[in-house]
């Protein structure tokens, strides 16, 4: 099992999600953004490296909202959720196809990956 860290940023009610790209498991799946811890890595650290790595932002962390168990036939993961805050103004995608700022009660509108659609009951 692999632990993945994902970003629940929020600003103003509304929480970003950002659309897997093209190319990876999931394609087109919007996601919380995040990625793999890597070994002697923090979840928080890490967390933060991807979401500079993917997003060219700096986050917040503010608390640990949840954590999921995933897994299928390309992968086995437990992905540690954050909520946090941006901390800087322009994002710019590095991995993903799109991002969106939603409502909660809008989420459900979107193909979100496994993990992430069962984390929004906790927002």
């Amino acid at each position: 099992m692999i632990d993945v860290v994902a970003a629940v940023i929020k600003k103003n009610y509304k929480y970003l999600i950002a659309q897997r790209n093209r190319n990876k498991h999931f394609p087109y799946y919007w996601e919380f953004p995040g990625g793999k811890v890597d070994k002697d890595e923090s979840f928080e650290k890490a967390l933060k490296r991807e979401i500079l790595e993917e997003l060219s932002i700096n986050i917040n962390i503010k608390k640990k909202i949840a954590s999921e168990k995933f897994k299928d036939a390309k992968i086995n993961v437990d992905v540690h959720y954050f909520l946090c805050e941006k901390l800087d103004e322009d994002i710019i995608l590095l991995e993903h196809e799109d991002i969106k700022w939603v409502l909660k009660k809008d989420l459900h509108n979107f193909k979100l990956a496994p993990g992430d659609s069962k984390i929004v009951k906790y927002l």
